[in-house]
């Protein structure tokens, strides 16, 4: 999979998506809480939508993605490899990432990395989708009368899915909450917030969580 063929797919059907603004970058402002004299990254940054909201708190924000041609329109983003952040240790008051944690294949990794840049004491918020959605095979079905139903996955598993996108295809990989909130600890985080927000779009899979928020402190 190349990000860059994605780019058209990501300003057509994600950029124009109601949900990042409603409900997505909300969600992260909520479990980020930033400082406003804080300096943080943006490990995922795309064109920039949530680093302007955090900015728009006061903080200084810095962005980091893959895709070059969604980097540009970020004004303060550089394009590197998500899992060798190119910024130099204990930099950041503050790392967050918002639903790009499970398309990286070693989210350990991940978490190693943010805890390289970030100070002592200072902060990781991620927004991902939901460990019960992310599952292999999870998915939502419509009956004959409409109704919107769940079909579970394989949630124990640690397998990963393929979705169309535009004429290219993303990678979701699935971690089950234990393997994530293991992995984060096992990288010196210390959990301190979580929420699991509920699907909005369908009113019958409002008992399923769609959305995970957390926020970790590191570990001084």
């Amino acid at each position: 999979m190349s990000w860059t063929s994605l780019t058209e797919w990501w300003r057509s059907e994600i950029g124009n998506d109601p949900a990042y603004s409603e409900v997505v970058t909300p969600l992260l402002i909520q479990v980020l809480s930033p400082a406003p004299d804080g300096t943080y990254l943006d490990i995922g940054c795309g064109e920039g939508r949530v680093m302007r909201a955090v900015a728009g708190q006061g903080a200084t924000v810095h962005g980091l993605d893959i895709n070059p041609d969604l980097a540009r329109q970020a004004e303060t983003a550089v394009v590197a490899d998500l899992l060798a952040i190119p910024m130099r240790s204990d930099a950041y008051d503050g790392v967050y990432s918002v639903l790009t944690l499970e398309h990286v294949a070693d989210h350990r990794r991940f978490f190693a990395e943010a805890t390289r840049v970030t100070k002592p004491g200072g902060v990781l918020a991620l927004v991902v989708n939901h460990p019960v959605w992310t599952a292999p095979d999870s998915t939502p079905i419509s009956d004959a009368d409409g109704e919107v139903l769940w079909r579970p996955g394989e949630y124990f598993s640690s397998g990963s899915s393929e979705v169309p996108a535009g004429e290219s295809s993303v990678v979701f990989h699935h971690r089950s909450m234990a393997d994530l909130l293991n992995a984060a600890s096992a990288a010196g985080w210390s959990l301190e917030k979580m929420i699991e927000e509920p699907h909005h779009q369908f009113e019958d899979q409002a008992g399923i969580p769609r959305l995970l928020a957390c926020r970790w402190r590191l570990l001084a």
